[in-house]
């Protein structure tokens, strides 16, 4: 990466980061979500399950899951229109292996953009690497 690229890369962490900050007051801060990476097209969230997550099987439950893939994806949509706001239009999510509290890993990443519309996808990740579940979304401008 040429130091131009380093330096754009920390400028977008610093500014997710205060992002993050600013969320945890929303259900971003209530689900516990923290940022762990952050490229111009790419996320990485995480995620500590705790019991308040789990269902009553005691796993976490696919609302959780679900919440974690749009809000990795939605947060590639902010960094790729800082100044303008973007809703979730269309969300899929495919539901793989099932765990109970522990933490987990998602990475969103931009496919393809066009004016006004983003399509995403995401993965969500165990602490083993295996893969829990990944979703798609298209986002919209709405300004």
């Amino acid at each position: 990466m040429t130091e131009e690229g380093a330096n754009q890369q920390a400028d977008l962490s610093e500014d997710l980061l205060k992002l993050g900050e600013l969320a945890k007051s929303t259900f971003w801060g209530y689900l516990g979500c923290e940022i762990v990476h952050a490229e111009k097209e790419r996320v990485t969230i995480s995620l500590h399950a705790q019991s308040q997550h789990l269902n009553l099987l005691r796993l976490i439950h696919g609302g959780v899951l679900a919440s974690m893939i749009d809000n990795a994806m939605g947060l590639v949509a902010l960094q790729i229109y800082p100044d303008g706001q973007t809703v979730t239009a269309y969300m899929n999510v495919h539901y793989l292996k099932s765990r109970g509290a522990s933490i987990l890993t998602c990475e969103a990443e931009l496919i393809h953009s066009s004016r006004r519309t983003l399509t995403l996808r995401s993965s969500i990740f165990g602490e083993d690497g295996e893969l829990l579940a990944w979703g798609s979304g298209t986002y919209r401008r709405v300004n």
